[in-house]
C-alpha cells in the first residue's frame, strides 16, 4: 500500500467504496433522514452529502440531477467523485448545519409521517431555492438561473465545508489518508452527576470532527456498542474522548477525558500494507505509561483481514470511570 496522501477527489470505488459509505451510514447522525428524520434511510444524495429516506428520495427526484443526484447506499454504483463528496461533508449533521443554519420562525422541518407536499416545500427551501444558508452563501438569482448557477453553489457549499472540518492545503483541498471507525464499547464505573446516576454519551473530537453516541439513561456502566466514523487528516492529533451526562434543562456536565494516540495504529497498519495478504497477528502495540490514558498496554493486530486496536482507558479529571474502545483503520488508497 502506497503511505502516500489521501486526495479528497480520490477515494477508492468499487467494493471498498461501497464499504465507505455503508460505514458512514451507519454513524449515529446518519441513521435518520436528513429532511424528515424517519430511521434507517437507504438513499443518498451524493451531490449534497446526505443520507436520505424513500419518501424524501422521491422529491430529491424531482428537483432534477443538477440540485440533488439521489442513489441508492446499497443497489446503484457509485463513482469516485460522488465517494468523494460523501466523505468530504461527513454526514447529517455536517451537512444540515450549512442546510439549515437559518431555518425562519413559522417554518416546521417535516416529521416521519409528513405529507408528500410539506416534504416538497420544505425540500424545495432547502436545497433548491437555498432559503435556510447562511447568507454568505446564498446565490441570488431567478428560478429560471438556478440551474446555471448550481456548480458555482456547489462550490461555495464545498469550501464551507472544507474550512468547518480542517485547515486546507495549498490548492484548497483537504488530505486525508483513511477513516478510522471507533467502536465504542462500554462504560464502567462512571462518575453520578445526577441524583444516584448519569445518563452517559461519549463525544469524540478528531481535527474539527465531532461524532458521539446515544445517550445511555440512569446508568453508571452504560454498554454503547456504537461504531462512529471519522476521517484522518493527513496532519492528524490525538482522538479526544469526552464523557457527558446528558441534562434536560441545564448545560450537560463533564463526567472525564481521555485522548486516544492513532500513531501506532496508522503507521503499523501503512508499514503492512494490505491487511487482507496477512493471517491474524500482532503489528504494533500502544504502551501504558504515567502520560497517557491507557489502563494496560494495547496492542495493534490484523483479524480477519483487518486493522484493529482494542484500547482500554482510564477517564482523566474525574473522580472515576473508564472507557472500552474498538479502533478499526480503514485505508483510503489500497
Amino acid at each position: 500500500m502506497s503511505n502516500r496522501a489521501y486526495e479528497l477527489g480520490r477515494p477508492a470505488s468499487g467494493t471498498h467504496g461501497k464499504r465507505i459509505i455503508k460505514d458512514l451510514l451507519n454513524q449515529s447522525d446518519n441513521r435518520f433522514c436528513a429532511d424528515c428524520g424517519a430511521p434507517d434511510p437507504k438513499w443518498a444524495s451524493a451531490n449534497i452529502g446526505v443520507f436520505i429516506c424513500l419518501k424524501c428520495c422521491g422529491v430529491h427526484r424531482s428537483l432534477g440531477t443538477h440540485i440533488s443526484k439521489v442513489l441508492s447506499v446499497t443497489l446503484d454504483d457509485w463513482s469516485d467523485d460522488e465517494i468523494d463528496s460523501m466523505i468530504e461533508v461527513g454526514g447529517n449533521s455536517s451537512a444540515n448545519a450549512i442546510y439549515e443554519a437559518f431555518i425562519p420562525e413559522g417554518v416546521k422541518k417535516p416529521g416521519a409521517d409528513a405529507s408528500h407536499e410539506e416534504r416538497m416545500r420544505f425540500i424545495r427551501s432547502k436545497y433548491e431555492l437555498q432559503e435556510f444558508l447562511k447568507p454568505s452563501l446564498r446565490i441570488a438569482s431567478r428560478p429560471s438561473e438556478r440551474s446555471t448557477l448550481q456548480s458555482s453553489f456547489s462550490r461555495k457549499i464545498m469550501d464551507s465545508f472544507r474550512s468547518s472540518h480542517s485547515s486546507k492545503n495549498s490548492e484548497g483541498m483537504v488530505e486525508f489518508i483513511g477513516l478510522v471507525k471507533v467502536k465504542v464499547i462500554k462504560g464502567t464505573n462512571l462518575a453520578i452527576r445526577d441524583m444516584l446516576s448519569s445518563d452517559p454519551y461519549v463525544v469524540l473530537n478528531l481535527g474539527q470532527q465531532t461524532a458521539q453516541t446515544n445517550v445511555v439513561k440512569s446508568n453508571l456502566n452504560p454498554v454503547w456498542n456504537q461504531e462512529l466514523m471519522l476521517s484522518v487528516p493527513q496532519d492528524f492529533g490525538p482522538l479526544k474522548l469526552r464523557v457527558f451526562d446528558h441534562d434536560t434543562f441545564s448545560a450537560d456536565d463533564i463526567m472525564g477525558e481521555a485522548e486516544v494516540d492513532l500513531q501506532p495504529m496508522i503507521t503499523s497498519a501503512m508499514a503492512f500494507g494490505d491487511a487482507g495478504m496477512f493471517g491474524d497477528m500482532q503489528i504494533g502495540k500502544w504502551l501504558k505509561s504515567h502520560d497517557n490514558a491507557l489502563l494496560m498496554d494495547s496492542t495493534v493486530n490484523i483479524v480477519d483481514g483487518k486493522v484493529k486496536q482494542e484500547v482500554l482507558l482510564k477517564l482523566q479529571n474525574v473522580e472515576s470511570g473508564e472507557i472500552e474502545l474498538e479502533l478499526e483503520w480503514l485505508p483510503l488508497d489500497q
